[in-house]
């Protein structure tokens, strides 16, 4: 049987709530909550409501008779439960079926080197597409809003223990909540329940390889992410000469600002976090320690990456980068007795559960997303294969082998080098930006992205390219260009008129190894990115700087096309994982 949520309650907190309420005779909870919520105890709680105000008439079983149109009537009107339910995409809907099979043709024929992208397996895509979409589940295991949860209990349950199973995690430690959608909300939920409004933050600031989550505003003070709306903010940096982040400006930072959470982890950072520091740096400043490990969790998992839960208090992921699962998030917390501390009391506990719980749902989120927790649960159970640890490891050396390859051609790394799955390819020595070579190498079906780097004037324009091994998203942060606000459950795009940064392409290898490639291919790959940045300097001559000049020089280029071909060609020699080739609409 599962066993009840960790408040104790026979229900959720906030159905206790609106229960009480009503038997207050709150009218207007009665109104708001008496068609969504149809329980016999709520029903009467809504009748004692009405009886006592006379504000609200409800129906009896006499006037509920219907007068509807004839069942006979409406039910020849119906579609055929095989005619709706039963058909294949493919005859329900061609256009969005053919948009589909064109992406499946392009992952295919392409190389993906975003960082934060993967190819997922056909066993998450099954769960992904599963009948565990139709189940509405408000709550946690054993205190939900709806009935019909039993199976989804055991579902969600079974995920948790394997996510703290994939991160060799003792449950009596630790807890883990796998209902957010995706890693944004998550931390923006682990925010929420571990802060209040206008309490202090410090992150790593975003043109250093930080994330918009973890605090950012521009040079000019506007506030982009609404951690920065909701939070107080004060961003830490990399070492402008060595690209390393600076531990010693950092602690000298937080002991002046004094933060009450201190974020650590990155989205565009080639190298491993010294955890130890950043714990004895909270713990001076007396700081709660938040890491987001969204990039590197695939690796965490497989040990092969410094584990940050050792020093956290927190620590939250995506499950789609280096995990290989779905589109989906995790928060784990700390449980139990706290270690003992100058000035805390003796057997003091962890206090983090129930408001993380509570932060997500029902504060930020409504139904957890069943099919993601589903398909959550089966790359977790991958995750934990001796093939996975295998798989990083090659993930780390093609990533050391692309990086490696590029500098003996003279090119530019951040940091000079990479310790996890991806390096950044710092462009600006050769008097590109990361938007051309972004744009030539699409031409040229390699998929890239452009990114700040620290010093970077325009975020359009951005110096660098992010290569890493799950997929590559764009930043934009930059000067009069789009960046990302979170608003509750969304990312609405706002117009920025200020951003200064310096990066310039990043390069992942998890989506490129999850098709087995291996170091030689690696090489490979950055011969034909030393190709496409050739080409970008032989357009750049010829037509110059201006971004409108250079497009015009993309237009019928031999160079492009004749490389389009044979990257194409080297792609479609590797397998495909997550669906079958031999399916595929478009095969070439």
């Amino acid at each position: 049987m599962a066993a009840m949520a960790p408040h104790g309650l026979a229900q959720p907190p906030a159905r206790a709530a609106m229960c009480s309420h009503l038997a207050a005779g709150s009218t207007a909870t009665a109104r708001t909550f008496s068609s969504h919520v149809s329980s016999p105890p709520l029903r009467l709680s809504l009748r004692a409501a009405a009886a006592s105000t006379g504000a609200v008439r409800l129906p009896t079983a006499a006037a509920a008779v219907s007068t509807a149109t004839p069942t006979s009537t409406a039910s020849a009107a119906m579609d055929a439960v095989a005619e709706w339910g039963l058909t294949p995409l493919s005859q329900v809907d061609p256009e969005v079926y053919d948009l589909i099979e064109r992406e499946k043709r392009r992952q295919r024929a392409g190389i993906e080197l975003i960082a934060s992208e993967n190819f997922t397996s056909l066993a998450v895509m099954e769960a992904l597409g599963s009948a565990l979409t139709n189940k509405y589940s408000e709550g946690m295991p054993g205190a939900r809003y709806y009935g019909g949860n039993e199976v989804i209990d055991e579902i969600e349950e079974l995920c948790r223990a394997r996510a703290l199973a994939a991160f060799h995690l003792d449950p009596a430690s630790w807890g883990v909540n796998v209902q957010p959608y995706s890693g944004s909300p998550a931390n923006f939920a682990a925010y929420t329940g571990l802060l209040e409004p206008h309490d202090r933050i410090m992150g790593l600031d975003l043109p250093s390889g930080g994330h918009l989550t973890h605090g950012y505003y521009t040079a000019g003070g506007k506030k982009i992410s609404a951690t920065s709306i909701y939070f107080e903010s004060l961003p830490y940096k990399v070492s402008s000469d060595t690209g390393y982040v600076d531990y010693d400006k950092l602690e000298e930072k937080a002991m002046d600002f004094r933060p009450k959470l201190i974020i650590c982890g990155g989205s565009a950072y080639p190298r491993d976090w010294d955890y130890a520091r950043f714990r004895a740096i909270a713990d001076k400043c007396g700081a709660m320690l938040l890491c987001d490990m969204a990039h590197i969790s695939g690796l965490v998992a497989a040990q092969e990456a410094s584990n940050p839960f050792e020093y956290s208090d927190v620590v939250t992921t995506t499950t789609h980068k280096s995990l290989r699962g779905p589109r989906s998030g995790m928060i784990f917390y700390r449980k139990g007795l706290k270690p003992p501390r100058k000035g805390q009391p003796e057997g003091a506990l962890y206090d983090y559960e129930d408001k993380i719980n509570f932060a997500v749902f029902p504060s930020l989120q409504g139904g957890p997303h069943n099919h993601q927790i589903g398909a959550l649960a089966v790359a977790l159970k991958q995750s934990m294969s001796p093939g996975f640890k295998a798989y990083i490891q090659q993930v780390k050396a093609n990533a050391v082998a692309l990086g490696n390859h590029l500098m003996s051609k003279g090119y530019k790394l951040v940091t000079d080098g990479t310790e996890n799955h991806l390096v950044l390819w710092d462009l600006r020595p050769l008097g590109l930006t990361g938007n051309k070579v972004e744009k030539l190498c699409d031409l040229c079906s390699i998929t890239l992205n452009k990114n700040a780097v620290f010093g970077d004037s325009s975020a359009l324009s951005p110096g660098g390219v992010r290569i890493g091994n799950v997929n590559l998203h764009l930043v934009f942060a930059f000067p009069s260009i789009i960046t990302y606000l979170f608003s509750g459950n969304v990312w609405v795009f706002l117009a920025l008129k200020e951003y200064a940064i310096n990066y310039v392409n990043l390069l992942g290898t998890p989506a490129m190894t999850s098709r087995g490639l291996v170091e030689k291919d690696f090489v490979q790959i950055a011969e034909y990115l030393h190709q496409a940045v050739t080409i970008c300097l032989n357009v750049q001559e010829e037509h110059g700087k201006l971004l409108k000049n250079f497009e015009k020089g993309l237009v019928n280029n031999k160079d492009i096309e004749n490389l389009r071909a044979e990257v194409e060609k080297f792609a479609t020699s590797f397998e495909m994982p997550g669906f079958m080739v031999s399916d595929m609409k478009y095969k070439d």
